[in-house]
Parts: C-alpha cells; sequence; structure tokens
C-alpha cells in the first residue's frame, strides 16, 4: 500500500552551510570527516516554523531532527516498520520483516518494484499468520531460492517459495526454550550445499546447526553474548556478539536478558564486543573469540576480509581471515565534533569495489573505496542520502537497495483513540501509524557521491563549525549560552517526564496555538494546571516527541538517541522493552546525568529510568491518595513512607542509583502523583535542589484505578504543586522547569502524531508567547546541557538546537501558584478511599453497568487487564497492546456493548485486530 503525496505546507529550509572537501587520514584506519569543520553550534532556526510530516522543497521533515529527500526512487508502504531484510540468490526478491502493524513479512519483487506479498494477521494481508513476532535479523532464502526461513520469537516460520515470489506453505520449525529464555534466533545462513541452516540464538548464546530438511538441531556451540550475525568463510563461521564476551570474576557487570555483561559503571554502557570462530568441519574443537569494537552488528565477508560493523563504536573492523585479527578499523562519523551515534549497522559491496555502510541515524549510506585486500587502507568517499533510519542494503542488477526502517515517518494510516469517561473518541495522526521504504539507485561517480554530502550535512543539520567551547573566564552569564562552558543565569534544572500525549490532546482547546479544538481529549478542564502554566510562560506549539512508544522516548530523553539495539528488537521486545535493565540499550557515551555529572555539575533522580519497585502487598492507589491527600493538608509527613505503603525503587545502573531517591515510585498507574510530588517536595524541603532534577510522572499514561481523564488530572495537580513549590522557593531565581512527554503514542494530533506538549518554566523564559518554532526532545536535552555546561552525548545533540529563543535576559521573577483541579480525582475509584472521595469538581456520567449478555467478553477483559503490567513491582509503561488499550477503555465506557469505532462487533481481547506490540498474551 502506498502513501499519497504529503501536503506542502510553503517554506523551504534554511541552507545550512555545506562541508568542504573530505580527507583520509592514516594508512590503518579511514575516517569520513571534513576538512577544517565538524558540527556546528546549532542555531535555532536549522528547521524554522516547519511541520513534522509536510514536504518541503529539500524533503520530508521528520520527528528526530532531519528532512528526508533520498537518492533514486522510493517505494513507500504504510504497513509498519521495516526491521531487515534478506534477497533472494537470483537478486530479484527482497524479503523483509516488519513490525507494528500486524504485518510479519513483505516481499518485493525488484523488476517491478512492487510488494508482491505480505503476511501476518492484519486485514486483508495475503497470507495469515498468527505469530507476527520478528526477529532482530532477515529472512534467509535457502541457496536454491524455494524456501524462506522467518526469524521469530522462538523459532522459524519456513515458507516454500513460488516462482513468482510469492509464498506457499508454512511450516513452525521450533527452538527449544531455555527454562524461561527464549531463542530469539537472529541471524542465519545456509551451508554451501543447503542442507544446514546455521542459526545465531540471540536469547541463548549460542549458535545452531539445524537440519534444512527437518528442523532438527544438529549441532550445538556456546558464543558470545546476544549472537547477531553470521558470517560463512571456508569451513569457518564468524558470530557477531553484540554483548561481547562473557563476564571475569569481579568485574563490574549489568544484565542483559539474564547475562551479566562487562559494563562501565558510571556511563552504564557495555565494555566489550567480539567474534566467535567456529570450525564446522571439527565441531568439537574450542570456540575462538576476536576483539571487535562494541555492539558489532552486520558482517561481511568477501575473499579473506570480514567487515564488521560496530553499532556502538562508529566502526567498521576489516578482519583478515588467513590471520584471524582486525588488520584495519574504518571510522565512520561524519563530523570530528562528535564520534558517537551514527549506528553503522548494514553493510554491502559493490563489484568495482565500493563498500556501502548503511548509518542508521545520519539516514544515510556511506561509501568507501576497498582495494580487494583486507590491509590495503580503505579510503572514504562521501555520504548518500537514504529515506528514515536505514537498516539493511544490498547490490543487484546493478542497483543499490536500502531498507529504510522508518520509511518517512508515522505517515499512515489515522487512527482512533479513546480516551475515557467524559471525552469523546478522537481520530488523527498517531506515531503507531508507520511506515517503511525502499529506495533504489544506480551508484554515482565518486564526484557525485562527494556533492551528495553536502545534502546529507543539510538534512541533518549538520554545519561546518565545531561546537563552540567555553574560551575562559569573564563571559556575561545568559540563560543559554553559545558556548558550551560559558555561565547561565540558570542553576536548576528540573527535567518532568510525564506519560503519552499529543499536542491536540492537551492544548488543542487553545486557541492561540495550532490546534483542533475536537482533539482536546484532556483539555483545560483536565488539565488546569498546564493550561495556566502555558498562559503564563509560554505555549509551543511545534514540539515532536520522536519515539513510536516508552521503550524508545524514554531513550530519547535520557541519551538522545535510541539505539540500534532498541530499533532493532521493537519486533520482539522479548530481550527488553525499555532497557533500564539491559545494558545493551545504552550508547557508550552514557546518559543526560552523567554528562552533567561530568561537567562537574549535581543530579538527582526521582523514578526517572528506574527499574526496580519493592511494592508492599495491599498497597493500593486508595492508599497512597490518602496519605498524599493527608500531607498536603497538613498532616505528618511520615506518613508517606509508612511501611504498608514504602516504596524501595532501584536502577541496576550504579551512577543513576546513587543520585535517586528510593521512596519516590518510579512507573506505577496505580500510585498517584499527587503521592509522588508530596515525596519530593519532603525531599526539597531538606536537601534543595541538584543541579539536574528529573522526574517521572506517570499518571497520565491512564490505565490505574481512576478513570483516565482523573489520572491525567492528578498529573496536572501533581506538576502544578511542583511549580508552586519551586517558584515560592529561594531557588526560583535561578531554576528552569521543563514537562514533556516521553511520547506521545496515546492521543491524536492533527499535524502529526509526534507532536507533544511541552512546557518551559522559568523566571528566564519568555512570558506569555506563543513560539511556533520546530522543536524536539534532542532540543530540550540540547538546551539543558547547554545551560550545564555539558558536552553533547552524541552528534544528534550536537546538531540540535538549543532553545535559545524561548529565553530571555530580562527575568520576571512572578512565581506561579496552582489552580484547583476541575476533575475529582478519585473519578471511577472502586471501592471510594477511606479519607472519603474526592468531591472538587465535577464527575462524569458513571459508566453504565455490564448488562448480563455482555458479562462474559467482560470478565476476559478483565482478566486481560490483570496482566497489562498497570501496577505493582513489575508494573512496565506501554505494556499494554495499544489496540487492546483502546477497546478495553472503550467498553467500559460504552457498556460492552458498543462496538470500538470502526469494528463490526465486541471483541474478546484475543479478537481484536491492529497494531502488535507484545503484551502478557503474546509472551
Amino acid at each position: 500500500m502506498h502513501v499519497t503525496r504529503q501536503r506542502r505546507n510553503g517554506g523551504e529550509a534554511r541552507r545550512l552551510a555545506t562541508p568542504r572537501r573530505l580527507r583520509v587520514l592514516g594508512a590503518t584506519t579511514a575516517v569520513l570527516t571534513l576538512a577544517g569543520g565538524g558540527l556546528a553550534y546549532a542555531s535555532t532556526d536549522v528547521f524554522g516554523n516547519q511541520q513534522v510530516g509536510t514536504e518541503y522543497a529539500d524533503g520530508i521533515q521528520v520527528s528526530g531532527d532531519q528532512v528526508v529527500k533520498p537518492l533514486g526512487e522510493r517505494l513507500l508502504t504504510t504497513e509498519g516498520k521495516y526491521m531487515r531484510s534478506g534477497l533472494s540468490p537470483d537478486g530479484r526478491f527482497l524479503a523483509a520483516t516488519s513490525t507494528d502493524r500486524n504485518v510479519a513479512l513483505q516481499i518485493v519483487d525488484l523488476s517491478t518494484y512492487k510488494v508482491v506479498w505480505r503476511v501476518g494477521k492484519a486485514a486483508g494481508v495475503d497470507q495469515k499468520l498468527s505469530d507476527v513476532s520478528v526477529g532482530q535479523e532477515a529472512p534467509t532464502y535457502s541457496p536454491d531460492g524455494k524456501t524462506l526461513w522467518l526469524p521469530q520469537k522462538d523459532g522459524f516460520t519456513r515458507f516454500v517459495v513460488n516462482g513468482d515470489g510469492t509464498l506457499g506453505a508454512a511450516t513452525p520449525v521450533p527452538l527449544v526454550k531455555a527454562g524461561s529464555t527464549s531463542a530469539l534466533p537472529a541471524g542465519s545462513v545456509f551451508s554451501a550445499d543447503g542442507g544446514t541452516l546455521y542459526v545465531a540464538v540471540n536469547g541463548q548464546n549460542k549458535v545452531v546447526a539445524l537440519d534444512a530438511a527437518t528442523g532438527t538441531v544438529k549441532q550445538t556451540w556456546s558464543v558470545g553474548t546476544a549472537p547477531r550475525q553470521i558470517a560463512v568463510v571456508g569451513g569457518r563461521l564468524y558470530v557477531s556478539n553484540e554483548g561481547g564476551r562473557p563476564a571475569k570474576p569481579g568485574e563490574t557487570t549489568i544484565n542483559s536478558y539474564g547475562t551479566q555483561v562487562p559494563a562501565n559503571p558510571v556511563l552504564g554502557t557495555s565494555t566489550t564486543g567480539t567474534l566467535s570462530v567456529i570450525d564446522t568441519a571439527n565441531p568439537s574443537a574450542a570456540v575462538r573469540s576476536i576483539d571487535v569494537g562494541l555492539h558489532p552488528t552486520a558482517l561481511l565477508a568477501k575473499g579473506n576480509a570480514l567487515f564488521v560493523a560496530n553499532t556502538n563504536s562508529d566502526t567498521v573492523s576489516v578482519v583478515d581471515t588467513a590471520k584471524d585479527r582486525v588488520v584495519q578499523t574504518i571510522t565512520t562519523q561524519p563530523g570530528p565534533s562528535s564520534r558517537v551515534g551514527y549506528a553503522p549497522n548494514g553493510l554491502a559491496l559493490t563489484a568495482d569495489g565500493h563498500l556501502l555502510v548503511t548509518l542508521g541515524r545520519a539516514n544515510a549510506v556511506a561509501v568507501f573505496r576497498y582495494a580487494g585486500r583486507p590491509q590495503e587502507p580503505v579510503s572514504a568517499i562521501g555520504l548518500l542520502p537514504t529515506d528514515y533510519y536505514p537498516a539493511t542494503v544490498a547490490t543487484t542488477g546493478g542497483k543499490v537497495v536500502v531498507t529504510n526502517t522508518r520509511g518517512i515517518d508515522a505517515r499512515g494510516p489515522d487512527v482512533t483513540i479513546n480516551a475515557g469517561p467524559g471525552t469523546t473518541p478522537a481520530t488523527g495522526h498517531g506515531t503507531h501509524s508507520t511506515t517503511g521504504s525502499f529506495t533504489r539507485f544506480a551508484l554515482p561517480s565518486d564526484k557525485d557521491i562527494r556533492r551528495s554530502t553536502r545534502t546529507v550535512f543539510a538534512q541533518n543539520g549538520w554545519n561546518k563549525h565545531d561546537v563552540e567551547q567555553a574560551r575562559g573566564h569573564g563571559a556575561r552569564p545568559v540563560p543559554v549560552p553559545r558556548r558550551v562552558g560559558d555561565p547561565s543565569t540558570i542553576k536548576h534544572v528540573f527535567l518532568l517526564v510525564k506519560e503519552n500525549r499529543t499536542y491536540d490532546q492537551v492544548y488543542g482547546d487553545d486557541a492561540r496555538g495550532n490546534g483542533d479544538a475536537s482533539l482536546a481529549q484532556f483539555g483545560a478542564t483536565v488539565t488546569p494546571n498546564q493550561h495556566a502554566l502555558a498562559k503564563q510562560f509560554g505555549l509551543y506549539d511545534n514540539l515532536y516527541d520522536i519515539g513510536t512508544n516508552s521503550a524508545e522516548g524514554h531513550n530519547w530523553l535520557m541519551q538522545g538517541d535510541n539505539p540500534e539495539y532498541t530499533e532493532s528488537s521493537a519486533g520482539e521486545y522479548t530481550r527488553s522493552y525499555d532497557t533500564e535493565d539491559d545494558v545493551l540499550g545504552h550508547q557508550r557515551s552514557g546518559f543526560l546525568w552523567t554528562s552533567v555529572q561530568a561537567a562537574h555539575k549535581t543530579a538527582r533522580n526521582f523514578g526517572e529510568f528506574m527499574q526496580f519497585e519493592t511494592k508492599p502487598a495491599g498497597a493500593t492507589w486508595q492508599k497512597y491518595y490518602c496519605a498524599a491527600k493527608s500531607v498536603s493538608q497538613g498532616g505528618d509527613p511520615a506518613q508517606l513512607t509508612d511501611p504498608s505503603i514504602k516504596q524501595d525503587t532501584q536502577s541496576p545502573i550504579p551512577s543513576l542509583n546513587a543520585i535517586s531517591n528510593h521512596d519516590y515510585p518510579k512507573f506505577d498507574t496505580d500510585i498517584p502523583d499527587t503521592y509522588r510530588a508530596e515525596i519530593w517536595k519532603q525531599d526539597f524541603a531538606k536537601n534543595g535542589p541538584a543541579n539536574l532534577n528529573m522526574f517521572w510522572l506517570s499518571s497520565d499514561h491512564t490505565g490505574g484505578t481512576p478513570d483516565p481523564r482523573a489520572q491525567v488530572a492528578d498529573g496536572d495537580v501533581a506538576v502544578g504543586t511542583i511549580v508552586d513549590t519551586i517558584s515560592h522557593s529561594r531557588y526560583w531565581k535561578d531554576s528552569v522547569i521543563f514537562v514533556v512527554e516521553d511520547d506521545s503514542q496515546n492521543g491524536t494530533d492533527h499535524v502529526d502524531g509526534h507532536r507533544a506538549p511541552v512546557q518551559i518554566i522559568s523566571p528566564w523564559a519568555k512570558h506569555g508567547t506563543v513560539d511556533h518554532t520546530y522543536y524536539s526532545q534532542l532540543t530540550v536535552g540540547r538546551t539543558i546541557q547547554q545551560i550545564l555546561g555539558a558536552q553533547p552525548l552524541n552528534q544528534k545533540l550536537a546538531a540540535a538546537a538549543p532553545m535559545e529563543g524561548a529565553f530571555t535576559t530580562r527575568p520576571d521573577f512572578r512565581p506561579f501558584t496552582a489552580v484547583p483541579h476541575q476533575v475529582p480525582l478519585t473519578e471511577g475509584v472502586t471501592p471510594p478511599p477511606a479519607c472519603g472521595a474526592d468531591t472538587t469538581g465535577t464527575p462524569s456520567a458513571a459508566a453504565p453497568e455490564v448488562p448480563a449478555a455482555a458479562k462474559g467478553v467482560a470478565a476476559q477483559w478483565q482478566a486481560w487487564s490483570t496482566r497489562q503490567r498497570f501496577t505493582g513491582n513489575t508494573a512496565v509503561p506501554d505494556y499494554a497492546n495499544p489496540e487492546q488499550m483502546n477497546r478495553y477503555t472503550w467498553y467500559r465506557t460504552h457498556g460492552w456493548t458498543t462496538p470500538y469505532p470502526g469494528d463490526a462487533k465486541v471483541y474478546a481481547p484475543t479478537q481484536v485486530p491492529g497494531a502488535y506490540i507484545p503484551s502478557t498474551d503474546t509472551e
């Protein structure tokens, strides 16, 4: 299915200064870089007032601070984002895995450049398949092209391949779980005779040899942690181990799917990457190991050269397989200002010796010249533009074909969101309206490749000047310094992270901005404090959250990136969903708090990026509500930590655990944010603020005991309380408060599903402004780092535009006084709390009783809801399938008798069609 051409909105992106010539450094290291320049101090008008989803002369604006206008032909689809793709032996067909729209596999006929076959459980697919999980790596064709093997959570589905590329009979080929540990097959490769399929069993740290005819396991080898891809060179298998070698006694480690991985305790990242070498001719021989860069993923073998994409090191290792050692390292970063975050993740080699490397985070293919011998220095040529997040590159028929995970961003079919009693369903753009694309082109001349590098720089907002550093003493303090390390008038930054709302869903009813009031499900009645803050301090109607869901959103906020590991895990989310307890989801440069600490500033954490919660049995929403209510009215603060409700929240990342308040709850929708605010107030009164203060306020996620709008109102009260407290304190004069969402997946928006609310609250913020400037989570993160003198964590943050224009050098010190809530915070709560129901405001009409004929389906939904990790020690944001969650809310509101808009009937949980995000029901 093709997307229609996107509307234009007028205006053209300002063209940045373009890079000069490329130079190559060293005999053993190829560097793709610029002579005399790197990344710019980003000006605030890099993308002007452009809106995500609109096509301009320079391309389509996407949510990740980029414009996309790829080289060559684009084949665009709207049935989910593509993960990886594999080429048929004759080069005619491309088999691509996809996720997020219930389509697991799509086949492209490259002779017609059309999708000819789709497999999954969405309506209208060509072939039904109940399990739509897909692994991190590509499907594999047999050498004769007659079968196709689709990697899934606990095995494969093997398809017969017809002559026209379509698929025939499907046969499951299971791989056995190891206790509760799934197999998670990743890369696979056939023996030369086609009789054996070698499989990297990612979840169990092993490689198995499968009989291709029967699917039985013939041989097993233990390898490193999280094996990803396999290459065959002669009689040997080379396996990329993303998590590196096993830990040694006494080493600091952090978990990844049950394996303790050597880790840096401050930066929270893994510290090794390896290749395992298996001799298939001597299966009992010891498996050997070669050290490479961090997070080795893609492999490419040519002659006795093996290329290894070290995704988190931003390098490519060249291994001489005759010697089994690394003989050169290719550095893939285009500019010296940031060495981190380009994500080399795919490799190909043309017949005339061009090495192609996809740079996922740069939306580009880096092109190098390879002379044909492993030790011959590889030379850099330039960059070619792709669509959003290229993941795989292949060459066939004289053409280069790139598989782009995110296509043109979330511009697929509109979604309908129901937000519960007191609201009406809203239809518009959503983050799960994901797209994927293929781009195809003939490789240009080296001269044209160098010329296209300028395009890639402009599309990423890169410039020719280095990030400016402080030049010594004497600089005048301003709110957002132009140079990193120069003084700021702001000493204390508060970052409040909320959950899952779009701009229109909250501010669509504010006539000053670009809103759609019909989509304002949680408008001024539900969020009076946020509306009052927007009037006093400013309304920002063009900011975008980048991620599709919470698994991505918290990474974008805390790391300024969503690492490739998390991007490629999206087809299963089994090793992890959020990566708070998964070291492989952490970039090598660390987190927002570590960058602030490296700048000799302090940090304090209240729930954000925390993983483990110990919650007493019987600690109900009602008890937390009553404790918070009593303390807010002058009661004994000791109630907040009474043993019957006292929290113990912990992080496996030592540097985060050391700065966290362990009484403050992590994500748990059955703990009100008003309780969180009171816990913080006690800490604030006793200790004062750090330079960076991080919060997780999760009530507006919904899914807890109260009705949805009551939970959103509870979050609004907490925001009002926190801002009121800070603004009436002695710290107000040099503070700024950012209020953001982690993602915007549970709302709709008329501009784009990624558009989200933000508040910038400070004496130094421009008051009463309405700002239409393009901003994103990256610009928020860069602004925080700029204020606190912290170095950008990666190339995305280095190129991001600090929100300089949102601040003023003429402060207004008037405080903010919280306004009363208008929705009862106990709306929908059964039984009512012991301290009494909240009588403030006007409750919505009570949900209808369940009629006798619907009690059976209602009971199934109730059983479903208990497994969604909304609360308790294993609470996980976004754990529920969003399509199921929407229907659950709708059915509760409409008495279990009215079908969800667009459905023919009331579905049981197992019958719901729609986007696939793993939940308990798919475990």
